[in-house]
């Protein structure tokens, strides 16, 4: 069987009123979802997978309707988030007209949230839900061989018109049993961002599952367990990357130092076979500590991604972060003072807030001098205890989010915690935030003399005009 992977265009992808223009800037990440689907079948199965990354590629739907044409494939496979259905959507409908019969596979986190509503959809003819890896080699199996499905695992599918849903299967507990991403599959060379040093880029998945427990995040199809790789298969997929060219990874773990001696022995690995890369990791500021960042400088490791969200212990305790602001004071100055550039998260319009909480947030993004920052409005997700919270309060009037999953329309707006602010306001507060931080004379200067090419020139001025040109979305 001929499966062809596909990530679709931006056209339409749901980003309502908030106006982080910046993300726009930082250039394109790979489809590691669908990779690793290419990497499993390439490995365990005799499926031949082509995928086409129409983003990166910057196909319109014209051009991506003549590549599926072109192709021919027997099956079709889609990751979905909520944020991305709209364009799931339309391209499972351009598959449709050349090819009525092509069945049409939906996979992620907004099929494992919403299976019932999304087998509805038009279009969609099967949805998998959970770790899709092996679920979806099985289903090709048994679809190549006119086989029953109700044997795949995490499978909603129509029977006659009826709704069938298989289990779902356990979380994988090998990791290191996964295959590596088919990144040669796809236009791997294209990929940048604008804080690395080096291009292409890549990302990758260390670990699957977060134990924290903050309100306002949610990723139910991974499961709340760490699961991590081992230091010497981690390190097996960046050798595997830099032979093809790649020196730059931005490593996607929710919280890459859950287990510190696993982040140690990755640090060891990378030094022990000299690898001249460069990467960054998320972690939260009581996840490290100065022996830690210390191993962490010696491997290469450029750049840590921090979960700061508030500048007030107030909205911290709302969140249910588990840290505090001397903590973070702490940590960062740590990690800058070891020579690690910082990125910090902060959220604005969290339950409770006000105007001088924001203020004093963005104070202290300020005070803690990152190298970056990345501000968001909080848009309370499904599955979420601050989206819950919303609905048994009244804050939200009904459940906008199944509302949107049964019937995907592209003017819906996502809902904010709109208890003390309207839409309007929350804009316009971002907006304030990121262009006091990011139009410092000082900052300008002092990013502008740390760049090194004239690629990465062109990266940070472009991602400069659209902080200086931001603006509310209607």
């Amino acid at each position: 069987m001929k499966v062809l992977l596909i990530n679709p265009p931006r056209e339409n992808e749901l980003v309502g009123n908030n106006p982080a223009l910046i993300d726009e800037a930082r250039g394109y990440n790979p489809p590691l979802g669908l990779l690793y689907l290419a990497g499993f079948l390439q490995d365990h199965s005799s499926h031949r997978v082509e995928v086409i990354d129409a983003q990166v590629e910057e196909l319109s739907y014209s051009d991506l309707k003549e590549r599926i044409r072109t192709t021919q494939p027997d099956l079709i496979g889609l990751t979905a988030m909520t944020f991305t259905i709209l364009d799931v959507l339309k391209t499972a409908r351009l598959a449709k007209e050349i090819s009525p019969d092509i069945p049409i596979v939906v996979g992620g986190v907004h099929a494992f949230l919403y299976p019932v509503e999304t087998i509805n959809l038009p279009d969609i003819d099967y949805v998998i839900s959970g770790e899709g890896e092996e679920s979806f080699a099985i289903l090709l199996d048994q679809l190549e061989g006119n086989l029953p499905l109700d044997k795949v695992p995490g499978l909603t599918y129509l029977d006659n018109n009826e709704i069938r849903r298989n289990p779902i299967p356990p979380l994988c507990g090998d990791l290191d049993s996964l295959s590596f991403p088919a990144r040669r599959l796809s236009p791997y060379r294209k990929y940048s961002s604008v804080m690395a040093k080096r291009q292409p880029i890549t990302t990758m998945f260390t670990s699957r599952g977060c134990p924290f427990r903050c309100s306002f995040c949610a990723r139910p199809h991974l499961g709340k367990q760490f699961r991590y790789r081992s230091a010497k298969n981690v390190v097996d997929e960046m050798e595997e990357c830099v032979e093809i060219g790649i020196r730059e990874f931005l490593i996607y773990d929710d919280t890459f130092t859950v287990n510190r001696e696993r982040a140690m022995a990755v640090c060891d690995e990378i030094i022990k076979r000299k690898l001249d890369i460069g990467w960054d990791i998320r972690a939260r500021v009581d996840c490290v500590d100065e022996e830690l960042l210390q191993r962490l400088k010696e491997a290469n490791c450029e750049r840590i991604h921090y979960g700061v969200e508030a500048g007030t212990e107030k909205i911290l305790k709302v969140l249910n972060k588990g840290i505090t602001l001397d903590q973070v004071k702490e940590t960062v100055a740590m990690t800058k003072k070891l020579g690690i550039e910082t990125l910090a998260y902060f959220m604005i319009g969290s339950p409770s807030e006000t105007r001088e909480d924001i203020m004093r947030t963005i104070d202290f993004s300020l005070e803690l001098k990152p190298d970056f920052v990345h501000i968001t409005i909080l848009c309370p997700f499904p599955a979420t205890e601050i989206y819950t919270r919303g609905l048994k309060e009244g804050v939200f009037t009904k459940d906008h989010w199944r509302e949107f999953a049964k019937n995907p329309t592209p003017d819906f707006n996502p809902p904010y915690w709109n208890e003390n602010f309207s839409d309007r306001e929350l804009q316009e507060l971002l907006i304030f935030a990121y262009k006091k931080f990011y139009t410092r004379p000082s900052y300008i200067i002092r990013k502008m003399l740390k760049v090194r090419s004239w690629g990465e020139f062109k990266r940070k001025t472009k991602a400069g005009l659209k902080v200086f040109g931001m603006k509310k979305r209607d």
